[in-house]
C-alpha cells in the first residue's frame, strides 16, 4: 500500500480511500501461503492447490479523479502493483455523475483538486 500511495502522490493524486482488510478471491483457486509452499517444492502444498476456493486477505482502494487524471491514476496503480503474476488486482474505471463537498456544498471537478 505504501508503494501505491507514493506512486499516486507522484502522479498528482493525493486523495484516496484504502481498506487493508477485505476478503475476496479471483477466478483462481490459489491460497497464497499454499502457493508459496508449492513454489518451494513442498509436496503437501502442491497437493492442496486443487482444493476448494478460499477467501484471502486483499486490499481495496478507491480514488475519484477528474477525467484528465484517469490515465495517470491507472498508470500509477499499475506501476506500484504489477508483478506479472495472478493476484495483481483489477482496476475498475467508472463514471461519477456528481460529487458534492458536504462542508461547503460545492460540486463538480473543483472538489477533486
Amino acid at each position: 500500500m505504501n508503494e501505491t500511495k507514493k506512486e499516486l502522490i507522484n502522479a498528482g493524486i493525493s486523495a484516496f480511500t484504502a481498506s487493508g482488510r477485505v476478503m475476496g478471491r479471483g477466478k483462481g483457486q490459489v491460497h497464497y501461503d499454499i502457493l508459496k509452499g508449492a513454489e518451494a517444492g513442498m509436496p503437501e502444498a502442491i497437493e492442496q492447490l486443487g482444493g476448494p476456493p478460499r477467501l484471502i486477505s486483499k486490499r481495496y482502494l478507491v480514488t475519484v479523479v477528474s477525467d484528465h487524471m484517469v490515465k495517470p491514476a491507472v498508470e500509477a496503480i499499475i506501476k506500484a502493483n504489477q508483478t506479472g503474476k495472478p493476484g495483481d488486482g483489477k482496476i475498475f474505471v467508472t463514471d461519477i455523475d456528481e460529487a458534492i463537498r458536504v462542508r461547503t456544498g460545492e460540486s463538480g471537478d473543483v472538489i477533486l483538486d
